[in-house]
């Protein structure tokens, strides 16, 4: 019995200080030993930069249908909301008047060509009498005259006929372009003149639309500038658009033009995109989002998200591989994201290695145990399976 009690006492204090390592017998440099973090090899690769505009729908073209004439209308001769074709009735206004018009102006070219006919024919009996002085010449040159009035006159009547006819011709009033016709602004029974505001309908073809962009005009000189100085070359003129349920347009669209002046209120310049719209999805008015590649960066150095921390003051930094296998704080600018990683501009050169793996709790000339990212880490044995050791050699 008296031999067991050191044994026990031993045990007890091998217990105690099982934390510190101090009766197990292992090596305790193991809590020490440096951590394991993944890099990834900086290079240069050519980035498109995406540009991000908010935007307006704007039909392809708009035609008003407003009256060219005063009248009553007496009929509606299309479907609201449907689709019309150029040159087809849409409104027809009274025409007895009008036709009345075209009567009296045909009555009065026929009263004028008579008229001329009879002048003509007495200039033509004075000529050879008044080569032989049996008329005195003035009495000549006045017939002539008259018959030249005659002549003006007619063409003044034929005139008058073709604007009765065309005013006439106006009281079907016909869509001017193929589109969708909204709602109909005037009903049966109105007076509508050729002065008023309002039109009596409104038809705007939708295949293909528009969409107007606006974009800062300090962001827009700014990549004029980069495009002069060969920072950055042209980009794609392709465009896509995320609709305002957050979708995406399934069709893309074609750049078109940008305005020549700035807005003076929003300090924002007008690009216009051109889209098919076979279907009819985009209506007019409808708030869009486009995307689209308005330069490539050939020189720009990717990093992913992961790797990019930020500072109290909102600067970038990232840990690098550093000699000795020590990790090193730097400074970086991250301008813009594309994709899963950071474009940055300035801060890191090609062949540099980036930590982008275990950067948690990494500090300026910690020790490090760099391997390339996504390497398989070795694990140790699991904690069941270190004390079920332990008690085997208890036994």
């Amino acid at each position: 019995m008296t031999k067991k009690k050191p044994l026990l006492l031993l045990g007890a204090l091998c217990t105690m200080t099982l934390s510190l390592g101090a009766c197990s017998g292992e090596d305790t440099k193991g809590g020490n030993r440096a951590p394991q973090v993944g890099y990834v090899v900086v290079k240069i690769e050519a980035v498109p930069l995406t540009t991000s505009l908010g935007g307006r729908t704007v039909a392809f073209e708009t035609s008003e249908v407003r009256p060219q004439i005063n009248g009553i209308v007496q009929r509606r001769l299309f479907a609201e909301g449907g689709l019309v074709r150029a040159g087809q009735p849409l409104f027809q206004i009274d025409s007895s008047i009008y036709r009345a018009a075209v009567d009296q102006a045909s009555a009065n070219l026929a009263s004028a060509r008579a008229s001329a006919q009879a002048a003509e024919e007495k200039a033509k009996r004075f000529e050879p009498l008044a080569k032989i002085q049996a008329v005195a010449q003035q009495d000549y040159t006045d017939a002539l005259a008259q018959a030249r009035i005659a002549r003006a006159a007619v063409t003044q009547n034929a005139a008058a006929l073709e604007t009765a006819r065309i005013n006439l011709r106006f009281t079907t009033l016909s869509a001017p372009i193929t589109g969708r016709i909204g709602r109909a602004l005037v009903t049966p029974g109105g007076l509508v003149s050729a002065s008023q505001a309002t039109p009596l309908a409104v038809i705007q073809q939708t295949d293909p639309i528009y969409v107007d962009m606006q974009q800062s005009s300090a962001d827009l000189t700014r990549l004029r500038q980069a495009l002069a100085t060969g920072g950055v070359t042209q980009g794609s003129t392709s465009v896509r658009l995320k609709l305002e349920d957050g979708s995406d347009y399934a069709v893309p669209g074609t750049v078109q033009f940008s305005e020549v002046t700035v807005n003076e209120a929003t300090g924002t310049v007008t690009l216009r995109a051109r889209f098919p719209n076979p279907q009819g999805l985009l209506l007019p008015g409808m708030f869009v989002t486009a995307l689209f590649e308005q330069a490539v960066n050939p020189t720009a150095i990717l990093v992913p998200q992961a790797a990019v921390q930020r500072d109290f003051d909102g600067s970038a930094f990232v840990y690098l591989v550093g000699k000795d296998d020590k990790a090193a704080r730097r400074k970086v600018v991250a301008e813009r994201t594309v994709g899963a990683n950071w474009v940055i501009t300035d801060g890191l050169k090609p062949g540099e290695k980036v930590i982008t793996q275990g950067v948690g709790n990494l500090k300026q000339g910690a020790p490090i145990k760099p391997v390339p990212a996504n390497s398989p880490q070795r694990l140790g044995a699991p904690a069941g399976a270190a004390a079920g050791k332990g008690a085997e050699k208890g036994k």
